[in-house]
């Protein structure tokens, strides 16, 4: 059985609630990633912030995103996993929710992210297929 461990990328760096969206771009840009995990001043997940969120709930509203924080954007309880749960758990989670990216949690922390990309990377064909069927082509 492949666990969310196996397929997450681990070390996935935060943007602290307190920070700007101009920040958080900035950091998408060096890490050439499109979605960043937002904590809180506890280390714990509070949301996701994505470069399309800062496109859409800022710059396109005349919003200032070097004033406009991170936390502004963490709207919600974030769909996690466990970092122990199964391949079809995972799927599941990103299918029922439309999700592209999911953070797996472990003791209540975050210890990773799955991306498309990961899921490409580990999956047969077949998941990958299905997957990008309910999730991206509903978009």
């Amino acid at each position: 059985m492949t666990t969310a461990r196996e397929i997450m990328h681990s070390g996935a760096t935060c943007v602290q609630e307190s920070e700007t969206l101009e920040d958080a771009a900035r950091r998408m840009s060096e890490l050439g990633v499109g979605a960043l995990p937002i904590c809180g001043p506890d280390d714990r997940l509070h949301g996701i912030i994505t470069d399309r969120d800062i496109v859409v709930k800022c710059v396109a509203k005349g919003k200032d995103p070097k004033k406009m924080t991170a936390g502004h954007l963490a709207q919600g309880k974030p769909v996690t996993i466990d970092a122990e749960a199964d391949t079809g758990e995972v799927l599941r989670a990103m299918e029922d929710h439309k999700i592209r990216r999911l953070p797996v949690i472990e003791n209540h922390r975050l210890v990773g992210m799955i991306s498309e990309a990961d899921l490409a990377r580990r999956l047969p064909e077949e998941e990958v297929g299905h997957f990008v069927e309910m999730v991206c082509a509903s978009h």
